[in-house]
């Protein structure tokens, strides 16, 4: 029996990697450099400082620990400066009624997401009445394909992992998951998130029972 679901939020809630790839290349643009979209999939689900020492190791530039803190620094206040003008507008296709719908079942929802800004995204989208509890980036200290995240996001829901789903679209996400032992669905390309239990593009014409029929659970 499923009794929580736990939601990443970039590119699952939200898709915000948009305005990560904006910051961070204005970042690496500062620094004498570029990089693609292509590259900047490479980012997700993983922490911040992981991801600026990723870019910076693709741009060959070396900086010192407290430069690199300063840098993540600028990159997440001109990111803030955008996701501050998130609205519900920007909530993913289907995702609401999903919501509404674990909601009115009594299934209990977490997010678990790596972004230090998971509150005030889910704020900024008018969701924290859903979520029981947010872990983000600042309540963990291993960045995902550790499953800390998910497991804490649990605790905190008092169920073990194999009564609860986790939603991802990074393979870290879904490498985290597995780990963990829960359920997963992957959200997105399935090449990229093969190693899921479950794989759709999107919620829009995905509900929960055909979810659970995917997963292979009986409701």
């Amino acid at each position: 029996m499923i009794k929580a679901c736990i939601f990443d939020l970039d590119g699952v809630i939200v898709d915000t990697a948009k305005y990560h790839y904006i910051a961070w290349r204005k970042l690496a643009n500062d620094l004498g450099f570029d990089f693609t979209e292509q590259d900047n999939e490479k980012l997700k689900g993983i922490s911040r400082m992981d991801s600026l020492d990723l870019i910076l190791s693709w741009g060959k530039v070396e900086k010192s620990t407290a430069e690199k803190e300063a840098l993540a620094t600028k990159k997440n206040e001109e990111y803030r400066s955008y996701i501050l003008k998130m609205d519900e507008s920007e909530i993913l296709p289907g995702v609401l009624p999903l919501l509404e719908d674990l909601k009115n079942k009594g299934i209990r929802l977490a997010i678990g997401s790596a972004s230090k800004n998971a509150p005030v995204i889910i704020q900024q989208l008018g969701l924290s009445h859903f979520f029981s509890t947010i872990i983000d980036g600042t309540k963990v200290e291993k960045s995902k394909p550790d499953p800390e995240v998910f497991l804490k996001a649990a605790v905190e829901l008092d169920v073990s992992p194999s009564t609860a789903i986790v939603f991802e679209d990074a393979e870290a996400g879904v490498e985290a998951a597995l780990r963990g032992g829960f359920h997963t669905v992957g959200i997105g390309d399935p090449s990229v998130l093969k190693a899921a239990h479950f794989i759709i593009p999107g919620f829009a014409q995905h509900n929960f029972p055909a979810i659970l029929q995917g997963l292979g659970i009986t409701a």
